[in-house]
């Protein structure tokens, strides 16, 4: 299975392609699409969206898996992410993919074994278990996370703390 992780962020969308199962997996692809401040809000939502889009034209993965809604105490932080979601959720449900998100926090948990690992302990364990040369910037480390959660989610013999939940 070819599963596209991404960890939605206006200014820098982090994404990962990885193949394989529970079992095994492969980085194939992984980076950031990052958007300069100069650029308005709705240039970089643009961007975003065809961002994705050329990632999956590329790899033509099988499944989406992506980064919950968390909690946010700011009302412009909110519409900001959800703002941020909508892109790549768009543009993979243009393409027709299944589409699952999970939770920032239960992400660390299946990774980490901690839900309230910080950035760099996460980026540490995805160099490790993905076996990558170099330890990945954190918005994409933050996506192999995910996608990487989320091919284990798909264990059907593994009980799991993830919540997986298809939008």
């Amino acid at each position: 299975m070819r599963t596209l992780g991404i960890d939605p962020a206006v200014r820098n969308t982090g994404y990962a392609i990885l193949e394989g199962d529970h079992t095994s997996a492969k980085a194939l692809d992984y980076g950031v699409i990052s958007i300069p401040q100069r650029i308005p809000q709705s240039g970089a939502l643009e961007a975003i969206h065809t961002g994705i889009k050329n990632l999956i034209t590329k790899w033509k993965p099988d499944e989406v898996a992506i980064e919950g809604i968390i909690y946010v105490q700011s009302h412009r932080t909110a519409i900001s992410m959800g703002a941020a979601r909508a892109a790549p959720l768009i543009a993979s449900a243009s393409f027709g993919l299944k589409i699952y998100e999970y939770s920032p926090k239960k992400v660390k948990q299946a990774i980490v074994g901690k839900g309230t690992a910080d950035k760099n302990q996460v980026a540490f364990m995805i160099r490790a278990l993905l076996g990558l040369p170099e330890t990945p910037p954190s918005d994409a480390a933050d996506a192999l996370a995910i996608a990487l959660a989320h091919l284990q989610a798909s264990d059907p013999r593994r009980v799991t703390v993830l919540d997986r939940r298809q939008v």
